[in-house]
């Protein structure tokens, strides 16, 4: 070809000033640029398209639950204003105690601030996956005592300094305990689903055991971590009279008794505690007593609640769940919302549209250089 033909092809007039000659090689590389650009963003597109298409469906769907639950999650905390409130300002509170920790070096104590901080969340949790409304009374109840026992009384060791901080929070976990095993019969109680009719007196005292067997695995799980981990959960007491057949030397089952114990030598060195040390067995027999009482006063109240058909004002009014609206249904509304939201997206285009695209913008510049 002819160096004219091949220069007119390229926009470039043999004969034309070096100026001429330059912007036109300018707006032919702009052009270029442009089209490699604009390819790339189309195999971009594409690629994209393709790869929602072509997205494995379970990951596609634990994605889009994973953003449905999270959606229904922040709802359900801001439904209430007072559980909201106390929820945030707990939160502010451990949040603050895991950085005061983890500058301090305390490790073990930061790892309670971080299981305080999931725990928090377990109400919301339980109202978004079982459909259930927690009053704010017992939501409250319940983030108050996951604060107490972590933040207060494990990181802060009010264990230890409060003498009677062990035994509140075991009458306010019988307590809560019951709670919740009275709130399972009810709600399996008034399902309409279910045939069968229980008595008030049955109910109260399923949560009555109920609550007695949550404290009995929870000291099976403290001398668990007593044993095996070499921690302290059952709390040593000390006393000054001792009774055990192991000391009768007939070996007749008679128990010996020592009273008067001022003091104990281990190995040839005094403990200096003034008396003997019990290893444990007060402090859990102390724990279940409390446990007791704590899961006799709510059976009691909720005794009354069954017997009136939550008609009668009563304290367990404030403790007992009850089934989810549809309206507040939040991970319900969510999975709604997110299935219209995908039958409402456009398909995707196709390749056989993307290429007839790319042909007639060839077409185009061909023309342009052309001419």
């Amino acid at each position: 070809m002819p160096d004219s033909e091949s220069a007119a092809l390229h926009g470039v007039r043999t004969g034309d000033p070096p100026a001429n000659c330059i912007l036109s090689g300018f707006i032919l590389y702009r052009k270029a640029a442009c089209k490699v650009s604009g390819d790339k963003r189309s195999r971009l597109r594409s690629a994209r398209e393709r790869g929602v298409k072509d997205m494995n469906p379970k990951k596609k769907r634990r994605r889009m639950e994973w953003r449905n639950y999270k959606e229904a999650m922040r709802k359900e905390q801001r439904e209430h204003k007072s559980s909201f409130v106390v929820f945030s300002f707990l939160r502010v509170l451990v949040c603050f105690t895991l950085a005061r920790q983890i500058w301090r070096g305390s490790y073990e104590s930061a790892f309670f601030c971080a299981l305080t901080l999931l725990l928090l969340y377990v109400p919301s949790w339980v109202q978004v996956r079982m459909r259930i409304e927690l009053p704010p009374p017992l939501e409250i109840t319940v983030l108050c005592f996951i604060f107490a026992a972590e933040i207060l009384g494990e990181v802060n060791a009010f264990y230890i300094v409060i003498p009677l901080w062990d035994t509140v929070l075991h009458v306010l976990n019988g307590f809560l305990a019951a709670a919740v095993g009275f709130s399972m019969v009810v709600l399996l109680n008034d399902d309409p689903r279910l045939t069968f009719d229980l008595s008030p007196a049955f109910m109260a005292l399923t949560a009555f055991c109920f609550s007695m067997t949550i404290g009995v695995l929870w000291e099976f799980f403290e001398f668990g971590c007593d044993y095996f981990l070499g921690t302290d959960m059952q709390k040593d007491t000390i006393i000054h009279t001792i009774h055990s057949v192991t000391l009768d030397a007939t070996r007749t089952n008679i128990a010996e008794t020592i009273p008067d114990i001022n003091d104990v030598v281990v190995n040839g060195k005094s403990l200096g505690l003034g008396g003997y040390l019990d290893i444990g067995l007060i402090d859990t027999m102390k724990d279940l007593l409390v446990n007791f009482i704590g899961a006799g006063i709510f059976s009691f109240i909720g005794f009354f609640y069954v017997k009136s058909h939550g008609k009668k004002q009563t304290a367990a009014q404030g403790f007992v769940p009850s089934p989810k609206e549809a309206g507040r249904d939040y991970l319900k509304l969510a999975r709604e919302r997110s299935a219209a939201g995908e039958s409402a997206k456009p398909a995707p285009k196709t390749d056989g549209g993307r290429r007839k695209r790319q042909s007639r913008r060839a077409a185009k510049d061909k023309k342009e250089r052309i001419l």
